[in-house]
């Protein structure tokens, strides 16, 4: 392996937080080209629910996170990046490539629904089929190693669960080699992130003389969440709180998931992989700002008539609106940092609006294959390089209802700085107020990131486009626009259940 000359560390890079589409470049060395003689590797890392303002390179300071910050400096800071709101949905458009309208999963696994509500739930995917599951499928086919490591959450069967892919399905999944799950519950301790570190690391070891992919998903920072005592005591006893917003164990957690990242890159140094490795960190959505109650939950009548009541709060997303769960910038951008030493400028800053299906086409890319499946993403590599892409809209199609999150069925569009959202048939304001009827948002996300002016009446026309382009990709997928419920009940319309009724089936 041909070995790159060593980046300093780059001074001042800047932490703002951009918006439009374009580059802001930090004042790194040039890149120097040398010629690449091997397949490079591909680590991508997702966390879980970690929000966009949750590491020091994008504005935390709560936590010191140095070596995330580390990664940003050497390689690429990316401020307008977009998953889904949740946890399965995410997953399955990056493993396929595919948006949630086409792969049929955007909805968490196992099966809930609220099937006396006011708009139509149309039926999801309640497995990943794994022919499906592309991405390491592609990557072996080219001649990579592949690895994973903890939270599954595509499968509910014999062959994984929502904590992890059982070893023995791996292979028919595209995983050569899968990371057995830690002692006890993933809800302890730290969370497993000790246990799949080590995994990761004697991934590496084992395969340091051929191309590899390896896909580690954290438990951390879902609920409930955990990180070791010695840690969250540093953060009691810098006066965090217990509870709340920015709590204890919440900090603790982040810095235990930083140094984990610490420990992976000292591996790849270690072994003199680093300037072969593509390192990809992402969170799967935002941080809980609020977690409401179900109705049901706190005694309020089924029909909407009282607002919906705050459960728990974990993490401040702001600037951002809300968090997990929201069709609003808190749920679906999360923080997002590429390094690619032979294509990244260190301490690059880039606010090109991407999605979580573009990894497809871009890991592929970027292992050399010439892929002639389908993808709903793009290839990135021209983001990195500081190039622009040509412009297109972003897309979401959240048909469902969730009142954890204060989500009925949904879809969004982001095209350049306008984002609309469209409610079907109901939708919940600023206070958690229930309302009926379809509803349409508008907002200039250059000028109001904080999604705070509803701008549609006033400007008319650009939403009737938005809007109208938006309803013909769903209908293009082909997927259901969600109409009235035949089954309509208004006594037990925001009643959540996990009994499928006749016409869920």
């Amino acid at each position: 392996m041909i070995e790159r000359l060593i980046r300093a560390m780059v001074a001042g890079v800047s932490t703002g937080l951009a918006l439009a589409s374009g580059i802001i470049f930090g004042s790194g060395p040039v890149k120097t080209e040398v010629p690449n003689t091997q397949k490079p590797n591909i680590l991508f890392i997702l966390t879980d629910d970690q929000g966009w303002t949750s590491l020091q390179s994008y504005g935390n300071t709560y936590v010191p996170t140095p070596h995330l910050d580390r990664l940003a400096d050497h390689g690429m800071r990316l401020t307008n990046a977009y998953v889904m709101p949740q946890c399965t949905p995410t997953r399955a458009a990056f493993l396929t490539g595919q948006h949630t309208a086409r792969n049929r999963m955007w909805h968490v696994i196992g099966w809930y629904g609220s099937p006396w509500a006011r708009v139509t739930e149309p039926m999801f995917r309640e497995q990943l089929d794994p022919a499906q599951c592309r991405l390491p499928h592609r990557l072996r086919d080219a001649g990579y190693r592949t690895g994973m490591a903890g939270k599954w959450h595509l499968t509910n069967s014999d062959d994984g669960f929502y904590t992890y892919l059982r070893q023995t399905a791996g292979d028919k999944f595209g995983f050569d080699d899968v990371a057995p799950p830690g002692q006890g519950s993933q809800n302890e301790g730290d969370k497993w992130v000790d246990h799949l570190t080590d995994c990761v690391c004697e991934f590496i070891d084992d395969n340091r003389d051929r191309p590899w992919f390896y896909y580690l998903a954290h438990h951390t920072l879902h609920n409930r969440v955990s990180a070791p005592q010695e840690l969250v005591q540093k953060y009691r006893d810098s006066g965090a709180p217990e509870l709340g917003l920015q709590n204890a164990t919440y900090l603790a957690a982040i810095e235990h998931l930083d140094n984990s990242v610490g420990r992976i890159m000292e591996k790849l140094e270690a072994l003199q992989l680093t300037d072969n490795t593509i390192v990809v960190f992402l969170s799967d959505n935002g941080g809980i700002k609020n977690q409401y109650n179900l109705p049901e939950w706190d005694g309020a009548p089924l029909d909407g008539s009282r607002p919906l009541s705050l459960k728990e709060q974990q993490f401040d997303n702001a600037p951002l609106r809300e968090g997990k769960g929201s069709v609003y910038e808190g749920g679906i951008r999360v923080p997002c940092i590429v390094r690619w030493p032979a294509v990244i400028q260190p301490g690059s800053v880039n606010a090109t609006p991407i999605h979580v299906v573009d990894w497809f086409p871009t890991l592929c890319a970027a292992a050399g294959i010439e892929s002639d499946l389908s993808t709903d993403g793009v290839d990135l590599k021209p983001v990195f390089q500081g190039n622009p892409i040509p412009e297109r809209a972003l897309l979401w199609y959240l048909p469902l209802y969730d009142l954890r999150w204060a989500s009925t069925p949904s879809a969004a569009i982001r095209r350049g700085d306008w984002k609309l959202i469209e409610y079907f048939g109901d939708w919940y304001d600023a206070q958690q107020n229930y309302h009926a009827g379809r509803h349409t948002e508008l907002y200039n996300l250059r000028q109001d990131i904080g999604e705070t002016t509803d701008l549609a009446a006033k400007f008319p026309e650009q939403t009737e486009r938005l809007r109208t382009e938006l309803l013909q990709w769903i209908k293009s997928i082909p997927a259901e626009v969600p109409a009235t419920n035949p089954h309509f009940d208004p006594s037990r319309a925001l009643q959540e259940t996990k009994e499928k009724q006749p016409w869920n089936r």
